[in-house]
């Protein structure tokens, strides 16, 4: 039993696989961003 279809590479990048390698640095930093964005506003508005 052969495989008569050989396997192809030539498909659609999917874009969530493109972004999951760099999840433990996005969380992490998008996290920093809001903390200090949030923390702006309550001074500001204080």
């Amino acid at each position: 039993m052969s495989n008569k279809h050989a396997p192809t590479t030539d498909h659609e990048a999917d874009p969530v696989d493109a972004i999951v390698p760099l999840m433990p640095v996005v969380l992490p930093v998008v996290g920093g961003v809001l903390m200090f964005l949030l923390a702006f506003i309550a001074v500001f508005m204080a």
